[in-house]
């Protein structure tokens, strides 16, 4: 005997898109119900590397508000926008280029000496 597998959506239209998706659910009466799923959130990704961001939770713009600030950003420098890797190379950066300058001030006061 064939079961009846069918089920009804309850609302928006019947089609499978992204937005309209369903599962199918037995109630305890033992009739089947199609139960509206959530779109699963992407999750914030790095500014730089486009890579997902470790320690933050993947939820909707619209969740992220209700929860606390320690599930929406990491403690560190650039917490919720950039990775780990990225921060890193830019203290890195930012390090050797005042190291470049203070080289060339030092060099310059050495020809003015030489000069003068």
């Amino acid at each position: 005997m064939v079961k009846n597998v069918r089920v009804t959506y309850r609302r928006r239209h019947s089609y499978a898109t992204k937005s309209n998706g369903i599962r199918v659910v037995k109630t305890p009466g033992g009739k089947l119900v199609a139960q509206t799923r959530k779109k699963a959130a992407a999750g914030p990704k790095c500014g730089d590397c486009k890579q997902s961001l470790k320690g933050i939770k993947h939820l909707s713009p619209k969740e992220y508000k209700n929860v606390s600030k320690t599930h929406r950003t990491v403690a560190r420098a650039y917490g919720g926008s950039r990775c780990a890797k990225c921060v890193r190379s830019r203290i890195v950066r930012a390090f050797l280029i005042e190291e470049q300058k203070i080289v060339k001030k030092v060099l310059l006061e050495k020809l003015k000496k030489k000069s003068a």
